[in-house]
């Protein structure tokens, strides 16, 4: 199983982190991102990291990958075995694509982008992540007790608020907490790359 990477690609670092969460036996392959290799375009006609191989099997979207991970290596289980709360948390995984990370995509230069439209994203980025802080106020995790494939997704994105120059406001501290379980967790430690560890002061 190969999985290509690129190293400050947040998309790319959710995988990272899924696999460390199963503590498979994989390898992960850097991709340039500025430089990609021809095969890139060959393997996602969008051009886009990460992309994982296996065998005659070729998937890209991270929350793609994702889910093929956790269903062909069950344990530790990041999606709720029953499936009306798998049904809400991929509801959960398409609103933040559609709400947060299309705003992401911007600031990671993976859409067209002017100042302005910067802005509007780092603001609209910080409000939803307020809105959610009620959420961390009695729970661990977004779902409760148990790490699931939403914490995946959100990590990289609270790991980079600094870098993207969000700050959020003191209502959001539940957030931040939040955000600080995950990254002492020792599988989000063994998946982040040397660029990706700089991003934090």
């Amino acid at each position: 199983m190969v999985l290509y990477s690129g190293t400050t690609c947040p998309y790319s670092q959710r995988c990272r982190l899924v696999l460390f969460e199963k503590g498979m036996d994989f390898e992960i392959r850097d991709v340039d991102l500025f430089n990609k290799p021809e095969d890139i375009s060959v393997m996602n006609p969008y051009g886009q990291v990460p992309i994982l191989v296996e065998r005659d099997l070729i998937l890209y979207e991270s929350n793609i990958i994702n889910e093929y991970i956790d269903e062909r290596f069950p344990h530790p289980q990041l999606m709720p075995p029953d499936p009306v709360q798998r049904a809400r948390v991929r509801l959960f995984l398409f609103n933040l694509e559609k709400e947060i990370f299309t705003h992401v995509a911007l600031l990671e230069g993976r859409a067209p982008q002017n100042e302005k439209a910067l802005e509007k994203s780092k603001l609209t980025i910080r409000d939803r992540l307020t809105q959610l802080a009620p959420i961390f106020l009695k729970n661990k995790y977004w779902l409760g007790e148990d790490f699931s494939m939403l914490d995946v997704a959100i990590a990289p994105l609270l790991w980079r608020l600094d870098h993207y120059g969000i700050e959020l406001p003191k209502s959001a501290a539940p957030v931040q907490k939040y955000g600080e379980r995950i990254f002492s967790r020792p599988a989000y430690i063994d998946a982040l790359t040397p660029s990706e560890k700089v991003m934090r002061r």
